[in-house]
Order: C-alpha cells, then sequence, then structure tokens
C-alpha cells in the first residue's frame, strides 16, 4: 500500500466526537495529561512484551516520552518511545472513538491472572481530547514488531481522517498538535511544564519538555516500605504538603481486598486551622496508576480528616470517560470506608507503641476526632478509643482514655462520669463533683466546650454508659450529719424556697449529692446541661431570643447557711428572702449560668451593709 487512504467517520462516531471535544472535558489542559498517560501505557505494553520475549523492533532505544512546544508555530509534539501501532491498530484504535485499545491489550493476555502491567488510559478517547485545543493532529507511529512499517495518521477532527505510508520512523508514536488561535498558550513550554507537573510528575518513565526532565520525584507509594528512607519519606512530604517540617505520623500501605489501593499519608506536625488559615481542604491527592485522577480529592476521606496530606492510588477505579470523576459513588464510599478505618487503625496502634507522640498528635488534632465523633456514626466507635482527658484519678496534666478509665472502674461502678469545667481547679471545685469525690468514683474532666455534646454523641463504651456529672443521679451516704435539717424541715424550707423564689426557679428539693456547697443549680431537661445551654445561645445569637429556662435547685440540708436560713425565714422574712435569692445566685455562678451580675452584686452589698451594721 502507497497512497493515502481517506476513512469517513459513521454519523454517530461524529456525533460521539462532537461531545468528546466540546462537552464531555470541563478543563481543556486536560488533553496534555490524556496523551502523556496514552504514551505511558504505550511504554508499558513495551515493557510487558520485552518480558515476555517477543523480538522488538529497535530494543536498544529504552521507553520515555518527550514532549517539544514551538511557540511561533502554535505546535505541541508528545512522543513515546513505546509499542507503536500497525496500519490496523491506527484504524481500530483511533478511527473508532469509544474503542479501547488498553482494554484489547489485557483482553489478549491469556490466563485469568491480571497481569502486572500499569496500563492507565483508555486509548481512543482521551487521545481525542486533542481536537479540544488542536484544529489539526497528526500521528506518526511505527510498531515495535520486526516487518512492520511506518504509517501517518491525520484528523482535522471532523468528517474522517487520512492514513498514508510513513518511511524511516523509529518505534513508538509523535503526536504533533497544530493549536487552535484560542489555544495558543499551551504552545508555552511554562504552561505544559506546570500541567505535566500537576497531572504526570509520577508517570514510571522519563518525561522531557524540551530537553529538560520534569518527572524526577518518585511514587514512592508504589515501592516496598522496607526499602524507603526517612529522608525521601520526608523528602516526599515536603513535595506533596510544601511543609519544610518533618510530618508527625506517616502511613505506608497496601491492601488487594477488598479493593487494589496503594496509599501513603502524612499527618503534619501542626494544626493549621488554629494557625489562623481559617478551615483547610483536604490535600490527599487521588491517583490511578501513577497519573493524578483528581487533586485535594473530595470523598476519599470524611470531612474530620481534611488534615491528611498525601496520596492514594488505586486501579480499581471506574472512571468516567473523560477521568475527570468517579463514575460509581458507591466504590468511592467503600474507598473512603476502608482508608478511614485503617488509618484509625494506625492511630489506634501508635497511641500504644509510640504514646508520647500520640499525645503531642492528640494535643493538635483532638478536634478533628471529636468532629468524627458527632458526625460519623460508621467510625464512632474507633474514634471513642483514641478520645483522652484528665481524670481525677490521676495527677494535673496527665491524660487517659476511655479503655484505661473502664479498667479501674470499681465492680460497683456502672458508668462513665464526665465533668465539663474551664480547668482542672475549676472542675474540683465545682458542686457537681462533690458526690463523686465522697464516693470515690473517678472523674474525666473536660476542657474543650464541645467535649459534653461528643459524649453525648458517643454514649456508650465497651458497654458502659457515659454519664454527664450534672446529670448523674448518685446519692451520698444515707447518715444524717450533725447539725443537718430533719426530711421534714428540708422538705419544708424547700417549699418556703419555691414560695419565695416564684418563678425564677422551676422545682426545689433537697440535695442528696452536696457535701461542701450550700446548693446547686440543675437543669430539669434530662438531656441538658448548663454549659450545652450557653453554647445553643451563643450559636443563635442572632436569632429570636428563647424562652428562660427555669432551672431546678438542690439545696444542701447539712450547710450551716441552709440550716440557718431554716432558722430565720419566720424570724426576718426580708433578710430571709434576699439570702435565698443570694444562695440561688451563687448556685449560677457556679454552673456558669448568671450573665447579668448587677442586680446580684446590689443585693450583696445590701447584705454585707447589714452584717457589718450589727454590734460584734
Amino acid at each position: 500500500m502507497s497512497k493515502t487512504e481517506t476513512h469517513h467517520f459513521q454519523a454517530e462516531i461524529q456525533q460521539l466526537l462532537d461531545i468528546v471535544i466540546h462537552s464531555l472535558y470541563t478543563d481543556k489542559e486536560i488533553f496534555v495529561r490524556e496523551l502523556i498517560s496514552n504514551g505511558a501505557d504505550a511504554c508499558e505494553k513495551l515493557r510487558f512484551q520485552q518480558s515476555s520475549g517477543s523480538v522488538i523492533y529497535q530494543s536498544e532505544i529504552t521507553p520515555a516520552i518527550t514532549v517539544v512546544t514551538d511557540e511561533p508555530a502554535g505546535t505541541i509534539t508528545i512522543t513515546d518511545t513505546g509499542l507503536g501501532m500497525t496500519h490496523g491498530e491506527l484504524v481500530e484504535n483511533l478511527g473508532t472513538i469509544a474503542h479501547s485499545g488498553t482494554k484489547a491489550f489485557l483482553k489478549q493476555l491469556t490466563g485469568d491472572k491480571k497481569p502486572d502491567v500499569g496500563l492507565i488510559g483508555q486509548f481512543g478517547v482521551g487521545f481525542y481530547s486533542a481536537f479540544m485545543v488542536a484544529k489539526k493532529v497528526t500521528v506518526l507511529s511505527r510498531s515495535f514488531v520486526p516487518e512492520e512499517s511506518g504509517w501517518q495518521w491525520t484528523s482535522e477532527g471532523m468528517g474522517g481522517y487520512e492514513l498514508a505510508p510513513a518511511a524511516d520512523l523509529p518505534r513508538g508514536t509523535r503526536i504533533t498538535l497544530e493549536l487552535k488561535e484560542e489555544a495558543k498558550e499551551f504552545a508555552q513550554a511554562n504552561t505544559i511544564e506546570r500541567i505535566i507537573q500537576r497531572y504526570s510528575s509520577f508517570v514510571p518513565f522519563p518525561i522531557e519538555l524540551n530537553a529538560k526532565r520534569l518527572n524526577t520525584v518518585q511514587a514512592i507509594w508504589a515501592r516496598n516500605k522496607n526499602e524507603i528512607k526517612v529522608e525521601e519519606y520526608n523528602e516526599f512530604y515536603t513535595f506533596v504538603s510544601h511543609d519544610h517540617e518533618s510530618p508527625l505520623f506517616r502511613l505506608h500501605f497496601s491492601a488487594d481486598a477488598p479493593l487494589a489501593i496503594q496509599a501513603l499519608l502524612f499527618v503534619p506536625p501542626r494544626n493549621f486551622e488554629t494557625l489562623g488559615m481559617g478551615r483547610i481542604d483536604s490535600e490527599v491527592n487521588l491517583y490511578c496508576r501513577k497519573v493524578l485522577i483528581q487533586a485535594k480529592a473530595k470523598g476519599l476521606f470524611p470531612e474530620w480528616l481534611r488534615f491528611l496530606k498525601g496520596v492514594v492510588d488505586s486501579e480499581d477505579l471506574p472512571l468516567n470517560i473523560s477521568r475527570e470523576t468517579m463514575q460509581d459513588t458507591s466504590l468511592m464510599q467503600k474507598l473512603n470506608k476502608v482508608l478511614t478505618s485503617r488509618f484509625l487503625k494506625f492511630l489506634d496502634e501508635q497511641s500504644e507503641k509510640e504514646a508520647e507522640a500520640y499525645l503531642k498528635f492528640y494535643g493538635e488534632f483532638h478536634r478533628y476526632l471529636k468532629e468524627g465523633v458527632v458526625t460519623d456514626f460508621t467510625h464512632k466507635e474507633a474514634l471513642g478509643k483514641l478520645l483522652r482527658f484528665e481524670s481525677s484519678s490521676l495527677d494535673q496534666g496527665k491524660l487517659t482514655s476511655l479503655a484505661d478509665y473502664v479498667k479501674r472502674m470499681p465492680s460497683e461502678q456502672t458508668e462513665i462520669y464526665c465533668l465539663l469545667a474551664a480547668n482542672r481547679a475549676a472542675a474540683e471545685a465545682s458542686p457537681y463533683f462533690e458526690v463523686f469525690r465522697e464516693r470515690k468514683f473517678e472523674v474525666l474532666f473536660l476542657y474543650d466546650a464541645w467535649d459534653e455534646f461528643v459524649m453525648e454523641h458517643l454514649h456508650t463504651f465497651e458497654g458502659k454508659s457515659l454519664k454527664l456529672a450534672e446529670k448523674t443521679e448518685l446519692d451520698l451516704s444515707s447518715a444524717k450529719k450533725d447539725g443537718a435539717l430533719s426530711d421534714t424541715d428540708a422538705a419544708a424550707l424547700a417549699q418556703w424556697l419555691k414560695t419565695t423564689l416564684a418563678d425564677k426557679v422551676g422545682a426545689v428539693r433537697a440535695s442528696k449529692r452536696l457535701v461542701d456547697s450550700p446548693a446547686v443549680v440543675v437543669d430539669a431537661d434530662k438531656f441538658m446541661t448548663a454549659s450545652m445551654r450557653r453554647m445553643m445561645k451563643a450559636m443563635k445569637q442572632n436569632s429570636e431570643p428563647d424562652l428562660p429556662v427555669k432551672y431546678d435547685l438542690e439545696i444542701n440540708p447539712a450547710h450551716p447557711l441552709v440550716t440557718r436560713l431554716e432558722a430565720i425565714r419566720q424570724q426576718d422574712a426580708a433578710l430571709a428572702a434576699s439570702v435565698a435569692e443570694q444562695i440561688l445566685d451563687n448556685a449560677r455562678v457556679a454552673a456558669g449560668l448568671l450573665e447579668d451580675p448587677r442586680a446580684m452584686l446590689t443585693r450583696l452589698n445590701q447584705l454585707l451593709e447589714r452584717v457589718l451594721a450589727k454590734p460584734s
């Protein structure tokens, strides 16, 4: 055959081509990735043929990819020294848009076992992305088969293509794009370099742009981790994160089931959200056979793991025809679940093996784990194992896990107790802590305003209910203290307080939890605490004001202030009423509920004046 052949596209093929060019891809620069990926496929196929003992034309030429830009001419040329194509393969691969050369190649391989070849693209559709930017595409190709010859394929993307013999071609494929006027930027070397660095940095064959080697960083996630030095990991972390500090943790793993995954994940040394940078985005990039599919991939990890950096590479991803988005969201969800579970397992292992490093991690990133408890039901239990808190049974500054708390629980204790406070001193002085101190029950001290919500969502741990101190119904020993009011007198005083304080309180009753405090306020809603009320109010600053909440008041029948109030309430009603209001406000202060102290201070000053006016 010596003359030029003219081939016409069928009507439906022409229609499909129009979709590929104008609608399929959202970003025109994708054509660079697609053509380089096709070149990498051709090189991978050649390497497979070499390893199988096939006779290779120009076997001395190593597989590689070169890119040349010519700005004055408005062209870009991409060449690979891979497998090359015969006349029939050019017709089949480039003449039929939806044909997949890669799939056909894999199908021809015998046996049920999948071959160890890294074939990325679907040669055909990806190739036609070139017509988004090119007014004319010329392909020169020479097959690796020694007895074959070279061919030239030419098309302007409309109607059809021409095929003609081409003599003296080296093995491989050269694609030249004559760019449209509006796409001349792709003839600029700096533009192409940026695109290649973004999408094809880890292609396993040398890529040169105008004689400059570009892909110098290895895809170390695909290597055996036992062969990688710490310095190499740190260098790669710097490459993917642009952070020159060493990572706090790294997880490098591969899996075959239920999905084929290679992942290299890093925990940065600092929480960037606390440095005033606002909410960060995930910086884990998704690859398929070392070619970038999605930078900062959405949905690869849950939102609460957005601090992670690194790469995930999976050959099992069923990509859509343009490779820009996932076809199968259920598979993406499965990938998310596998990766998240594996990372949580890793953190649990680190908390045991590297306890000091884990506590440093926890100090930086505990808010993310707590966010996960509240928002991610699937991983809530695993996240519960990773939480750490101060405890009434440990020295100040030391943190404990829920698992270790459970191990220390006495046999008669059935719940895990928690108390929110500003700091340890406030927690130990809290009236809500008194009953636990008296009964020698350990209490976890929560210093983060969100911790109560976290514990409410976690709800149980290892079969033990998590109970907030304010909502715990624990009694002190039934033995009455000397000087304490009788049950009858305590009930009478409670009734009088309710009448006197009126709508300022809900119910008033004698407390069974207090030791040193005269009174305490308790939210009547068994699911709410004072701190939850404060937080909810802060979140609704600009909305309609809520109706005032009436807190129940519990009084300590053994406290001198309460017993003396009972003694004077019938002798000096005005003084007793002022003292009652002061006791209520003091309890509100202890609970953090008194927003406007002016009335309390006026009353307190009046009481002090009255005390000081009495002769000594």
